[in-house]
């Protein structure tokens, strides 16, 4: 029997030179909202999503053909940008065959920390089970990455890395003596029956309440309504093949 793969967690970006092997494929996921986003895009059609990490970054692609720039900060669409990080907007504007060029507070700054020495896939609920079908192909190690919030840790992020884990887990071939991956799967065994309520707790969603969007909570939380797995390949988000 070949030896299974290992399976972690990092549950901040803060703390990813802990988990950086230059081996695993790294899941880097932020629920709320920046990678169900990503997967919503390409869902409808988007070509590929150039991640970066910063506005002024964005700025530089500002005169592309075919280039929607979204920002956000603090929760809140950055003003002078098409979009911001709210999954509603890839789903009610068309963006087919074009190319996103995005900045958040947290997700594309996680994707950015995790490319420099692997291979990077995102990950939501959206995708879930098509991204755990996609990783038990691979025979590699995984590493999932919770975006956090400004290096924080996160409910919603461990609530996904919690039920990757159970799902990765199942599969029988991987295995986690992580502290942080199997007290990830509690929490997701503890809120899995209603994880918006269970998520009325958390710091973030109490953050999107105040601004209004607890739709965009709601559909980030929905699982498989999409099979695209967005992978990192010559720093631009593709889908894989």
């Amino acid at each position: 029997m070949s030896e299974k793969r290992q399976l972690r967690v990092c549950l901040t970006p803060a703390l990813f030179p802990l988990y950086a092997d230059r081996k695993s494929i790294v899941v880097v996921v932020d629920v709320l909202r920046a990678t169900s986003a990503m997967c919503t895009a390409f869902h409808h059609g988007m070509d590929k999503i150039i991640p970066v990490s910063t506005v002024e970054e964005a700025l530089d692609y500002r005169d592309g053909e075919d280039h929607i720039l979204a920002a956000e900060r603090n929760g809140k669409q950055v003003r002078g940008f098409d979009f911001g990080n709210s999954p509603l907007q890839y789903q009610e504007h068309d963006v087919k065959g074009k190319t996103l060029v995005m900045t958040t507070t947290n997700g594309t700054k996680a994707i950015n920390i995790a490319k420099r020495d692997h291979q990077v896939v995102i990950g939501s609920f959206l995708n879930i089970d098509a991204l755990t079908d996609w990783l038990a192909k691979q025979n590699k190690d995984v590493v999932v990455l919770c975006a956090g919030w400004k290096n924080d840790f996160c409910f919603e992020d461990a609530l996904f890395a919690g039920a990757l884990t159970e799902k990765l887990l199942k599969t029988k071939l991987f295995e986690s003596d992580s502290d942080s991956a199997n007290g990830s799967r509690m929490i997701y065994i503890r809120a899995k029956d209603d994880m918006f309520r269970f998520l009325g707790v958390s710091q973030h969603r109490q953050r999107l309440a105040h601004l209004n969007i607890e739709e965009d909570v709601k559909f980030c939380l929905q699982k498989n309504i999409t099979t695209v797995i967005p992978v990192l390949k010559n720093d631009e988000l593709v889908l894989a093949e």
